[in-house]
């Protein structure tokens, strides 16, 4: 009894790390808009080193989940893909669940969904998706995959790069770290605040930002992780 109990264990851990190596390769291919995440990107966001993340390329590779060759990294097989999307709906919906129903902040859902997302079942969220009325995106504006792995495309630009004066509002937060995050909150910037970049000055890495009735400086690198739509 105790031999199946570990055997158990040790099958739950080897999925959610599949699950996270998965997830990891997507998420580098999709920011950088590129085929395959190397070695030493997967290592900087997962915390491990290059040997353990050629091992788990190795071993995705032979379980038909992603293409790994060596010194260039590694991409998503179709059957990869769809793991990955899967994957991000429970951590989404749940990061969504939490805000919306525990009101938890923004910079709190993202590790409590990080710890969830591999415990609930594909049943469970898909009720949480109704319950939420099938939402679109997740607290920091992030797409919601559909239950049959479809993924709409939304449009954004780095605050950082828009016209001076342009109205846009922030609809995706791509730095969501706590920290990050909390900064913003404590800024006053939210998804859907209205803002305008009235000036910048590259020299120094500064932009000037106008929102909720006053104008704060932000960091031009802050300002690269925050994705901006024309308001029409």
């Amino acid at each position: 009894m105790r031999k199946r109990g570990l055997e158990r264990g040790t099958a739950a851990v080897t999925s959610l790390t599949i699950e996270n190596y998965i997830k990891a390769v997507y998420q580098i291919c999709a920011r950088c808009d590129k085929g395959r995440a190397t070695t030493g990107e997967l290592a900087d966001r997962l915390g491990v080193a290059p040997g353990t993340v050629t091992s788990m390329l190795k071993t995705l590779a032979d379980a038909g989940l992603a293409v790994y060759a060596p010194y260039e990294g590694a991409g998503l097989t179709e059957a990869g893909r769809l793991l990955a999307l899967r994957v991000l709906r429970r951590h989404r919906l749940i990061e969504l669940f939490l805000a919306t129903t525990l009101e938890l902040s923004w910079d709190e859902v993202h590790d409590e969904a990080e710890h969830m997302e591999h415990s609930v079942s594909d049943l469970l969220v898909d009720r949480i998706d109704r319950f939420l009325g099938f939402p679109a995106i997740d607290p920091h504006g992030d797409p919601i995959p559909k239950a049959d792995g479809s993924l709409a495309p939304l449009d954004g630009l780095p605050l950082a790069r828009c016209e001076l004066g342009a109205p846009q509002r922030l609809v995706r937060v791509l730095d969501q770290s706590s920290e990050f995050l909390r900064y913003l909150s404590d800024i006053g910037l939210s998804l859907a605040t209205a803002v305008r970049v009235t000036a910048r000055w590259p020299e120094a890495g500064v932009l000037m930002v106008a929102f909720n009735g006053r104008e704060s400086p932000i960091a031009i690198a802050a300002a690269e992780k925050l994705l901006v739509a024309a308001v029409e």
